[in-house]
């Protein structure tokens, strides 16, 4: 168990950058540097294996970041840009070297409506476009622009997992609830795009249902999948999902109507899954990386992720129990503005996009 000191720096207080560029944590000072900017509504990060960088903006943009230069990349789906819609998460697939293979998940027009969509096409040699690029899997359409979920991860068999928003249906939309249902999903999809998981009952894909809007998520050291998910007026939460399980909304949960009406059943009911940490208020988790320790080793395991609504990095160590879950730290910089995703660099770093900033930046303990 990590000692409890480092983490007085913790529960609910936000650390000021100590000088320019740097940031005190409880791990001692880091160094933050901007890498690139004049990013329009960055999304999802994700690296290739020679350390080039792919960036997504909302606006329907896929960028190359390399050597600190911008380079637009070609091919990519038409998307709803409206509201929360747009291009969203990029992820490359542990065989890149040899498929070349670079997964989107975007918000697509359908009919009247928009839904959670994915797709996949090759990136060419020189970098400048993604060659046959396929959607692969849509959900069901739902007007408006909320609650698109759209976070991707390579399973460590191989398959895609896939989370969907309840598009902001609110309380009454049970969707979430419906196993029939895309919305407020996680969908597990084989490479070729077709369902990787078939429940009796269940949309062919559907892994685990009763999630609001997932944000974030990412496998820890063992494995495992994590996500952070948004609540409404608090009952933001951490989940590690398994097959036909149910995660309760909006039937329980720890939150409140924003007219301040209560939600669902409470906070708990049999049948329905407890999450592993939540947040009350609300922090709008957004991007999750689990750290392997290679530059901080007391943050191996820990989980980062990002807050759109109270500009910081957060970090949870799930080796030290709180009340809520994990202890947290919140490391509060002028760079951590609505942070939208964070990774773990080849090399160890932490890097991070700030959707205020339009920028990514790099965090690695001061030399």
């Amino acid at each position: 168990m990590k000692s409890a000191l480092c983490l007085l720096v913790s529960l609910f207080a936000l650390p000021t950058a100590a000088w320019p560029g740097t940031v005190e944590t409880g791990a001692g000072p880091m160094e933050i540097t901007r890498v690139v900017g004049g990013l329009d509504e960055p999304w999802g990060l994700a690296f290739l294996p020679e350390g080039d960088l792919l960036v997504t903006g909302r606006a329907g943009r896929l960028w190359l970041a390399r050597g600190g230069e911008l380079h637009r990349v070609e091919g990519g789906p038409e998307v709803f840009a409206k509201g929360q819609g747009g291009l969203l998460d990029v992820m490359i697939p542990a065989d890149f070297a040899t498929s070349r293979e670079v997964w989107l998940s975007f918000a697509a027009p359908v009919g009247e409506g928009a839904a959670t969509a994915a797709g996949v096409g090759r990136l060419s040699e020189d970098g400048s476009r993604l060659e046959g690029f396929r959607t692969v899997f849509t959900g069901d359409a739902a007007p408006g622009g909320r609650h698109f979920g759209a976070r991707l991860v390579e399973m460590p068999d191989g398959t895609i997992a896939l989370t969907t928003g309840e598009r902001g249906t609110g309380p009454q939309g049970m969707q979430a609830q419906d196993p029939a249902s895309s919305l407020g999903k996680l969908i597990l999809l084989n490479r070729d795009g077709s369902p990787a998981i078939r429940l009796e009952g269940w949309l062919p894909g559907a892994f685990s249902r009763g999630h609001r809007n997932v944000q974030g998520a990412a496998l820890d050291l063992s494995g495992r999948l994590l996500t952070v998910e948004h609540g409404a007026q608090g009952g933001d939460e951490l989940n590690a999902p398994e097959a036909g399980k149910n995660y309760g909304w909006p039937v329980i949960t720890y939150g409140i109507d924003y007219s301040g009406d209560p939600i669902g059943e409470g906070q708990a009911l049999a049948g329905m899954e407890q999450p592993l940490h939540y947040w009350d208020p609300s922090i709008a988790p957004s991007g999750l990386m689990v750290y392997s320790g290679k530059l901080v080793p007391e943050w191996r395991g820990d989980l980062f992720f990002g807050s759109l609504n109270s500009d910081f990095l957060g970090r949870l160590d799930p080796d030290t129990p709180a009340p809520t879950g994990f202890a947290e730290e919140r490391i509060g910089a002028p760079e951590t503005r609505r942070v939208r995703d964070v990774v773990e660099a080849p090399d160890g770093s932490i890097w991070f996009l700030s959707v205020t900033e339009g920028a990514v930046y790099r965090m690695a303990p001061v030399e």
